[in-house]
């Protein structure tokens, strides 16, 4: 296994440092405490981005720093996933730079998806202005009346009337519904059909965001905070109606799809966990040494540099396991990575909570302010702990394919 950098990947990782540290960094605390003087967190219908996000992005487009996460040598950047991994733990440093770079979820995993298995039409009326970054996705999965970490409890439905599919249903921690830009919904809902099997019955539907029957109910706060002007929505289905050819792919074949989408994306966002992680370290330090309490550095006291050392080690084992499960994606698929993926995705979020509490307490009162981004990194690391499936259905999977790998792959949690 070999984790060193094409020429290519470096040039693009070196760029992305150097853009990161010439124009993001220098604006994006303004950049946010306008966000937060201007979207009114109780009416989601005011959101709006700031103007210097379109010159950002114009600049980074500019500089060929565009849908890096793509690997298509003509739509992206053609980096593999491995490539594209280190590219992820800079943006990770930033709430800002996913978006500038048109690298944000859920357009990333929704762009992937139309690109993989998307028709020809889709692809022009849909992908093409996404890759543009002219207007922003919304991926509409989790259900509010259901336990959602499994998926087949889903009751949202997407049924097959003459040419056309009829949704009903509710949806919620839709991320994205509530920007200005958000203009086409892919939405994971049931298709029965006696005919298939357990996994056949869900399907994944283009449903443009203006079509008759959907209503935003509202955007969920997430630790009292709504991330405007992005935000998490709870959105309904009353009847509403598009055409059978706004099928991803086929009736029936949502569950393959969305394994499609969520592997490269645990890639993406638990290198970004990385990123942040690494941040809350260097702010942890340079805090803890340039302050002093009974004559002392703070860093000196009460066991912090041990707090230290156990972040980097952590760290870097995130890291490395990441890597190898990019590495095991490029090399042999996502199916014989599925242990490493599922690791990953309780291992990076797990690290990057803990690393942000080490760094708020070092921080002190400052460190649960808005003066520091360690406040909004920790929700996002709790968070990600239930986001893309909680630490439990992945240590499931993890635990099946050892207990298979062992011979019992028939037995059952009743004593079989």
């Amino acid at each position: 296994m070999n984790f060193e950098l094409s020429a290519r990947g470096k040039q693009y990782l070196e760029k992305v440092k150097q853009f990161m540290a010439t124009e993001i960094e220098p604006i994006e605390d303004e950049f946010w405490a306008e966000v937060r003087r201007t979207c009114d967190h109780e009416d989601w219908t005011t959101w709006k981005w700031p103007t210097a996000l379109e010159t950002l992005k114009n600049k980074a487009k500019e500089a060929g720093l565009w849908n890096m996460f793509l690997p298509d040598d003509t739509l992206g950047a053609g980096l593999n996933i491995q490539e594209y991994a280190h590219i992820a733990e800079q943006t990770g440093r930033s709430f800002l730079a996913p978006t500038v770079f048109n690298c944000n979820a859920p357009d990333t995993g929704n762009m992937e998806v139309l690109w993989r298995y998307g028709n020809e039409e889709q692809k022009k009326q849909w992908l093409a202005p996404l890759l543009k970054g002219e207007i922003r996705s919304v991926f509409c999965m989790t259900e509010p009346e259901v336990a959602s970490s499994d998926a087949t409890n889903m009751q949202t439905t997407a049924v097959i009337e003459g040419d056309e599919i009829v949704l009903n249903g509710r949806k919620w921690w839709s991320s994205g519904l509530g920007d200005p830009n958000a203009k086409i919904l892919i939405v994971m809902a049931r298709t029965p059909d006696e005919n298939k099997g357990q996994h056949q019955q869900h399907s994944m539907v283009l449903v443009p965001i203006d079509t008759a029957g959907i209503k935003i109910e509202r955007m969920l706060p997430v630790f009292n905070e709504t991330e405007a002007p992005h935000g998490h929505g709870e959105i309904s289905f009353n009847n509403v109606r598009v055409p059978v050819s706004n099928f991803i792919s086929e009736a029936g074949q949502g569950f393959a799809i969305a394994q499609g989408r969520l592997g490269p994306g645990r890639i993406h966002h638990c290198m970004r966990c990385v990123g942040a992680s690494e941040r809350a370290l260097e702010l942890a330090i340079d805090r803890g040494m340039s302050r002093t309490a009974f004559g002392q550095p703070i860093l000196e006291l009460g066991g912090n540099k041990e707090r230290i050392a156990d972040a980097r080690i952590a760290i870097d084992q995130a890291r490395l396991l990441t890597l190898y499960a990019a590495w095991k994606m490029d090399t042999v698929g996502n199916v014989a990575a599925m242990t490493e993926i599922s690791a990953i995705k309780v291992v990076a979020p797990n690290v990057m909570q803990q690393v942000m509490d080490m760094a708020i307490q070092i921080h002190g009162g400052m460190g649960i302010s808005n003066d520091t981004p360690l406040v909004r990194f920790f929700a996002l690391a709790r968070t990600l702990r239930l986001a893309d499936g909680p630490d439990e259905v992945h240590k499931r999977v993890i635990s099946k394919i050892e207990l298979k790998k062992r011979g019992y792959s028939h037995h059952r949690a009743e004593g079989k």
